[in-house]
């Protein structure tokens, strides 16, 4: 459970959040940044194996060499957290193979990050999920031991912009009843 936190009802997180890239400058506590991976916890996963892990970041210098890697999204050393998930190909393999390894870690963690962004938002802060990195270097900077895959770099901060609404495809565009 989240605890001392006012949280909004799902919708108005789903259709509120955006994706930040400007932060103010205020540091965010080890217990909110702890909250967040709490949501991350509770994702689901196939088999619940749980194929997740968190690195959390505040070093400027290591900020700068992930936003390097980022292919210059600058922005990212802007925010005062930045959290990268990973997926532990190896846990996701040992119950399902391949399809463990090469697609259900990916889900998985996808679902983790997701709650992420939706609680940060629902706690007043903003995120952007950065998938746009060379992981390789990625793994270097972290590292990142053999089998285990850097998903998302997300920065997170309260903040310093708020970008308009941008429209979604109608529903009609996206349903298919019984066959595409």
């Amino acid at each position: 459970m989240i605890t001392g936190v006012m949280l909004m009802d799902v919708f108005e997180a789903i259709k509120g959040r955006r994706s930040i890239r400007a932060f103010r400058d205020i540091n965010i506590p080890d217990d909110v940044v702890k909250q967040l991976i709490e949501a991350a916890r509770w994702a689901p996963s196939a088999g619940n194996i749980q194929p997740w892990e968190f690195i959390i970041v505040r070093d400027p210098e290591i900020k700068h060499a992930l936003a390097e890697a980022a292919l210059g999204q600058f922005f990212i050393e802007e925010a005062p957290v930045v959290i990268v998930v990973c997926a532990d190909e190896n846990r996701s393999a040992q119950g399902y193979g391949v399809r463990g390894r090469t697609l259900y870690c990916i889900q998985d963690t996808a679902a983790a990050i997701q709650n992420i962004h939706l609680a940060a938002y629902s706690m007043g802060l903003g995120t952007c999920w950065v998938g746009a990195f060379r992981e390789d270097e990625v793994k270097r900077i972290l590292g990142i031991p053999f089998g285990i895959r850097p998903v998302a770099i997300i920065p997170v901060g309260y903040p310093a912009e708020k970008p308009r609404y941008v429209g979604r495809r109608p529903l009609e565009s996206m349903i298919h009843y019984d066959r595409f």
